[in-house]
């Protein structure tokens, strides 16, 4: 299976649209939040089936506002995060993925990027290709499933259509990323 991993589009899907024109074989969706309607917009609009989750802008969302996904690998959590707490920790996102046997997790919330595996469990932030965080110009997920292995990479929106390269990382422009103050 091969999946489309995006969240925080916010209503603007200019650059999905952008990069579908270049993605093929996309048999999944998935949508981690902020705006759910946009997962179900692109659904309907692309022919691809969609799961889609609230996130904190959709409103009324509470910790129960997750799906699964069953694949070949087993079962990927989809949340958007913010319940769970994910701009200052992960492991709630692990406890919740072991809760409901879940073998890897798509969350959003953050608008950065990030591939990790922890415990067994794969974390899945596929950033955002409308507000990113992380000094690039967006980014998305691509999964990848089969029965014995789950592959997940980030692409940045710069590496597909061209223009700024992907950002660079680390602590400090972390903690600039996550302050409320500055």
């Amino acid at each position: 299976m091969k999946i489309l991993a995006i969240s925080d589009t916010h209503g603007k899907l200019n650059k999905v649209r952008d990069i579908w024109k270049k993605l093929t074989d996309i048999d999944l969706i998935i949508h981690a939040g902020d705006y759910r309607r946009d997962g179900e917009a692109l659904s309907r609009e692309l022919g691809v089936p969609a799961v889609a989750v609230n996130g904190n802008c959709d409103g009324g969302s509470s910790s129960s506002d997750f799906e699964t996904v069953v694949t070949e690998y087993g079962s990927i959590l989809v949340t958007h995060g913010h319940m769970e707490n994910v701009k200052y920790r992960l492991d709630n996102l692990i406890y919740k993925a072991m809760e409901n046997d879940c073998r890897a997790v798509v969350f959003g919330h953050t608008h950065q990027a990030l591939i990790e595996e922890e415990n067994g469990i794969y974390l899945i932030n596929p950033g955002s290709l409308t507000l990113p965080r992380d000094g690039s110009d967006g980014s998305y997920a691509i999964i990848r499933t089969s029965a014995d292995s789950l592959d997940a990479s980030v692409v940045y929106y710069s590496t597909i259509m061209g223009g700024r390269k992907p950002p660079r990382s680390g602590f400090l422009r972390g903690i600039l990323n996550y302050s409320d103050r500055l």
